[in-house]
C-alpha cells in the first residue's frame, strides 16, 4: 500500500454556519479548517468501512490497523500547521 500523502489545498467554500458551528462544537475542533478537515476525514473513514464490511473484512487486526489513515484516528492527532492559520498553543516548541 503507498504512504498516505497530504496536499493542502486552499480553496474559499459557502458552507451553512450553523452546520460548521455544530460540527466545531461535536468535534472540539479550534478552527472552521479543522472542523472541515475532521467532517471529511470522518466520511471518508465511513466509507472505507462500509467498502471493507461490504468485502466480508478478511483482514487480519494489523491489515485492518494499516487500511485506514493514521491521521483519522482521534487518539493519533495530526498536526501540522497551515500557511492561512496562527499556530497552535500545543504546536509552540517547549521553552524549557
Amino acid at each position: 500500500m503507498e504512504p498516505y500523502r497530504w496536499v493542502v489545498v486552499k480553496m474559499t467554500m459557502q458552507i451553512d454556519a450553523e452546520v460548521l458551528a455544530r460540527v466545531m462544537k461535536i468535534t472540539g475542533a479550534e478552527t472552521k479548517t479543522a472542523a472541515v478537515e475532521t467532517a471529511l476525514n470522518e466520511m471518508a473513514r465511513r466509507h472505507k468501512m462500509k467498502e471493507l464490511f461490504a468485502s466480508g473484512l478478511g483482514l487480519t487486526p494489523d491489515e485492518l490497523r494499516t487500511a485506514f489513515d493514521p491521521g483519522s484516528y482521534p487518539e493519533q492527532p495530526s498536526i501540522r500547521q497551515r500557511v492561512a492559520e496562527d499556530p497552535e498553543p500545543h504546536a509552540q516548541p517547549d521553552p524549557a
